[in-house]
């Protein structure tokens, strides 16, 4: 698994570099400090996973990370931060982040945070799915059965070839579904639809 790691603080980065190395699946393919650098690595190296906090310059990291969604470069991102606030965690799923890790974590979580993510697995630590629970959804679309299937499995992180196994049915099936979801929901990718999943699923159990 093909990492980038990007941080404005080169003892993080030394951090999470030591880390990994004992990692036999992950293999750190370079270490940036600012926006720009992280774009252009990721376009020349073509990582699986980019690591990324959400204070950085040029551009910083909330306009990286939306960035990197407008250019549709293919590449998961773990955003890790020391910020657990709602507005940081709004941002990340709002543009497309795929797992959102706190700093203060115990390093094995980071580096399982890491794995999932690459793996295909949206990651949220319990910080933040408290906060998408506490911020329940103002429409109420009329979803079938079969979307609230599909959306639980996505709010899971299985994958369409992964969702099609477990119900028994096509994979275009799958993004047919997945396609009048986003409609409804009026979101624009499977983590902004497991954001409302959790919300939902919050505003149901309270």
């Amino acid at each position: 698994m093909r990492v980038i790691l990007a941080d404005d603080h080169e003892l993080v980065l030394e951090g999470l570099r030591g880390l990994l190395a004992n990692e036999a699946d992950i293999e750190v393919v370079a270490t940036v400090t600012d926006g720009g650098a992280l774009l252009a690595a990721i376009e020349r190296l073509r990582p699986q996973v980019a690591v990324m906090d959400l204070q950085m310059p040029a551009p910083e990291g909330l306009n990286c990370l939306a960035e990197i969604r407008r250019r549709e470069l293919p590449v998961r991102v773990l955003v890790l931060t020391a910020f657990g606030d709602g507005e940081s965690i709004q941002f990340a799923l709002e543009n497309g982040a795929d797992g959102f890790a706190l700093k203060t974590a115990p390093p094995r979580q980071t580096v399982d945070a890491i794995r999932q993510v690459g793996l295909g697995n949206m990651v949220f630590p319990p910080a933040a799915r408290k906060w998408l629970w506490g911020h329940r959804p103002e429409a109420n679309p009329e979803l079938s059965t079969r979307e609230w299937d599909v959306l639980e499995l996505v709010a899971k992180g299985l994958t369409n070839p992964q969702i099609a196994e477990h119900l028994a049915v096509s994979e275009n099936t799958v993004k047919f579904h997945l396609q009048n979801i986003f409609q409804k929901l009026g979101v624009n990718n499977r983590t902004e639809a497991a954001g409302f999943y959790f919300r939902r699923k919050g505003s149901l159990s309270v």
